[in-house]
């Protein structure tokens, strides 16, 4: 929780939440007033409070007294709501999908965002584990031209911290699927269907995060958010970008995992395929000695070569012979 007048921070308040304590009673108070000093040093001053996994109790008080829409409220608390972003006059409303990637289980982890832009005020509630914001207040402290712009110096920090985190998962995605790429089409006999399908999945939660903010993007772009200062239009123009861009990645991504797996299918039958015909050559070689010794057992009296001296070994000649020309013959035709 911070005040911050042109472009500087006036006063050092410690976030309740980050420290481990809870947002009450006490807490709005001072908020209050840091809001109404806020609101009496012009457009560059602004109260921004940071709230992390808060209950709805303590989101509510922050609510009320910035006056924020109830149905926004409850979306910013659910944490299985859309991303998008809404504009009406003065206030801006943003949902964030918040990506984190695990490098030990090669997981994509989903959080999220509400951010609440007003006059003199941001409020922001972070859900789940990715996302931190802490750095971002601390850069942005930093940059006083930055924060001369006001409340929308804030939206777009987090709107690049969370744009960044996207890059970083789709990069790390890009990896993962560049391995599985080798598996399949690497000599070694590999069984891939279910690596791709959760590389497939994965992508999915990126897909899910990113593809609702195409017309965020589009409108950035375009340059239609008439609340955006004129200061940060460039800055919210090259996220749009860059927001396209990742979405471009994810969904090439998607394609090239589709390719892979009917790849890794195609591949299983081929090897299926070379299992039968080596196992038919192997079920014909057998029968030649099988039907020989077949024919010798049944017991006739008369038989070639039946009570000739030299008919044992020249039986086991022929099907020594006949076994090896079939092998032959089937391995020069690749069965084998």
């Amino acid at each position: 929780m911070g005040l911050y007048c042109d472009g500087v921070p006036r006063r050092d308040v410690p976030d309740p939440v980050l420290a481990g304590g809870t947002f009450g009673d006490k807490d709005v108070l001072r908020l209050r007033a840091m809001w109404d000093e806020a609101k009496s040093g012009g457009t560059d001053s602004f109260v921004w409070l940071g709230l992390r996994e808060c209950s709805h109790e303590e989101f509510d008080r922050a609510a009320v007294l910035f006056g924020i829409d109830e149905l926004q409220a409850e979306d910013a608390m659910s944490i299985g709501q859309r991303a998008r972003v809404e504009m009406q006059d003065e206030h801006v409303f943003a949902v964030f999908k918040v990506l984190g990637y695990v490098e030990e289980t090669s997981d994509v982890e989903t959080g999220q965002i509400a951010v609440f832009v007003g006059p003199s005020y941001v409020l922001s509630v972070r859900l789940g584990d990715p996302g931190d914001l802490t750095r971002l207040r601390t850069e942005l402290e930093a940059n006083t031209e930055r924060l001369r712009t006001g409340p929308m110096a804030v939206l777009h920090g987090i709107l690049d911290v969370v744009v960044d985190g996207y890059q970083v998962v789709v990069d790390e995605l890009a990896i993962d699927i560049e391995q599985v790429e080798e598996r399949v089409f690497s000599p070694a006999r590999t069984d891939d269907a279910a690596i791709i399908y959760k590389l497939k999945r994965e992508n999915l939660e990126v897909r899910r995060a990113l593809d609702p903010l195409r017309p965020v993007a589009d409108n950035l772009l375009g340059q239609k958010f008439v609340a955006v200062p004129d200061e940060l239009a460039p800055y919210f123009r090259d996220l749009g970008d860059h927001l396209l861009r990742v979405q471009d990645l994810s969904a090439q991504h998607d394609i090239l995992l589709g390719t892979v797996l009917e790849a890794s299918r195609s591949r299983q039958a081929v090897q299926q395929n070379d299992d039968m015909r080596k196992i038919s050559a192997w079920v014909a070689i057998a029968a030649v000695p099988t039907a020989i010794a077949g024919v010798y057992g049944m017991n006739f009296d008369f038989m070639p070569e039946l009570h000739q001296e030299w008919g044992y070994p020249a039986v086991l000649l022929l099907m020594l012979t006949v076994c090896v020309l079939l092998f032959r013959g089937f391995k020069r035709s690749g069965w084998l």
